[in-house]
Formats: structure tokens, sequence, C-alpha cells
């Protein structure tokens, strides 16, 4: 099985219905799936910030939340990715933390899947990434 990084773009589309969401549900039955531990901070605000915005009520945050928590991602330490990951964000001036996927897709030698379009556009010449409407094409190659 293959391994790929996902991003929260992809994570909260498993529990909160989204564009692209079937085909980020394919990729828990296709791929073996990491990230960096800072997963679990961005999920969280994304929760948060739903809830603010009256797109879900806190109870259906905090469900997903329980959910994400029960699912098969291998959450890896961001610490040995701290300085590549500051050096390319300084490099591409785009926020580290999304860097962090991107770093840890290249160390690990994986694609790395993200629904994030900002991310996408300031990193177009990205051979380690995939769109989350290209979700099929990395599913199809781990047939």
């Amino acid at each position: 099985m293959n391994t790929l990084v996902i991003d929260a773009s992809i994570a909260i589309k498993w529990v909160v219905a989204e564009d692209s969401t079937p085909e980020a549900l394919v990729l828990r039955q296709k791929a073996k799936l990491i990230a960096p531990d800072l997963l679990v901070a961005e999920c969280a605000n994304i929760f948060w910030k739903k809830v603010q915005r009256g797109e879900l009520l806190k109870a259906e945050a905090l469900l997903g939340a329980r959910l994400l928590q029960g699912a098969e991602i291998e959450l890896l330490p961001t610490g040995s990715l701290f300085e590549t990951a500051t050096r390319v964000s300084i490099e591409i001036d785009h926020p580290a933390y999304d860097c962090l996927y991107l770093v840890l897709a290249v160390e690990r030698k994986c694609q790395f899947v993200t629904a994030d379009e900002r991310f996408l556009q300031t990193n177009a010449f990205c051979v380690s990434c995939i769109r989350a409407d290209n979700i099929h094409f990395a599913t199809e190659q781990f047939r």
C-alpha cells in the first residue's frame, strides 16, 4: 500500500460534507495516510471556525473531532521538519504550517494531497502535490 501525506483540508472532508468529500473518503481505503501532528490543531481550528460561522453546531463539531481522532492517520512529530519547512516557507513566501506537509511528503518520498487552492496556486511547481479534485489520480495508481 502506498503512502500519502494529507492535510486538514482533506481530513475535514471525511466528517463534513464539502466539495470532493467522496474522493477524500476513497483515500482512506486506497493508501496509508500520514500527516504532521500539526493536523490535530488545524482540524480543531477548522471546527471552531465552522461553529463561529454557523456552518456547524457545537455538537456536530465535537462529533467530527471524535471521529477524526479515531481515523487511521499516522501522525508524525514536526520537530525534524522545522528547519526545512522554515526555509521552504521563506523561499516560496507561504505560511510554514502548510509547508510542513510538503516537506514531510518530500522527506518520505510520497505525494501530498490537499484541497487548499491557495497553497496549490502558490506551489504550481510542486510535483509532490495532488489537488483534491484529482484524488482519483492518486488512488488509481494504487490499484
